[in-house]
């Protein structure tokens, strides 16, 4: 898989991944290829995703739900967004349903994720994928697709908790440091309070999608110029 300091690598890795991948709608999202790494986030076109699970572990849990929502720098397009509830390979911990309230009545009729994959991937391709907290997104949609398909998936995305993190720890004092302290909390509530964000219900996908479409837009305003290029910001 590329790795941060590789992101140049992007648009050949996914060159080979559409020639080496055995399913059609892999092949049809990569061969949609990557924006150009040089593209300044004011031309960018993003998607922010966000999963809620049936639990945090990527290789025991799965997904339950999606959401996105197709976004640029200064306009969210809300009648594209998507929701899906879909039905997961593994039972529902109580745990989790009390977290994202997603009921076992509620899976039982559900697709599977893979019913939804062609329009999933079709409304990702060509966009730069948006998550807060890239680990659940990329590794449960690596692993559920390797579960399914046989073979995982890859793809460059923005953190905007990792672009936060990295604010915070910059506004540290040379003794906070010094001392160790932690940062400010990077959560995704948290973090919109910081840019005068309102407060929307946590742990729906569609909502959260939408939360973190809206944050990085203020992180973009705040922290960035109109010219930064976006292989400065995914990973």
């Amino acid at each position: 898989m590329a790795v941060q300091g590789d992101i140049l690598s992007w648009p050949n890795r996914f060159a080979h991944l559409a020639r080496q991948s055995n399913d059609e709608r892999l092949r049809a999202f990569y061969n949609a290829g990557v924006q150009v790494p040089e593209t300044p986030v004011s031309q960018a076109r993003f998607v922010a995703l966000d999963f809620e699970t049936t639990g945090l572990d990527h290789e025991t849990d799965d997904i339950v739900s999606v959401g996105l929502v197709p976004f640029d720098a200064r306009r969210i397009y809300c009648r594209d967004a998507k929701h899906w509830i879909i039905k997961p390979a593994t039972p529902l911990h109580t745990e989790s349903v009390v977290v994202h309230q997603i009921t076992h009545s509620q899976v039982s009729d559900a697709p599977d994720l893979d019913d939804i994959l062609e329009e999933l991937l079709a409304c990702l391709a060509g966009r730069v994928i948006v998550v807060h907290y890239r680990h659940i997104e990329r590794l449960f949609f690596n692993q559920t697709l390797i579960q399914r398909l046989g073979e995982g998936i890859e793809f460059p995305l923005i953190d905007t908790m990792m672009i936060e993190h990295q604010v915070e720890t910059a506004r540290q004092t040379f003794w906070q440091r010094f001392t160790r302290q932690p940062i400010s909390s990077i959560r995704l509530a948290d973090s919109r309070k910081r840019y005068g964000l309102p407060y929307y219900i946590a742990h729906h996908a569609l909502s959260d999608a939408l939360a973190t479409a809206e944050l990085l837009q203020a992180q973009l305003q705040h922290h960035y110029t109109q010219n930064t290029e976006i292989k400065s910001l995914w990973v």
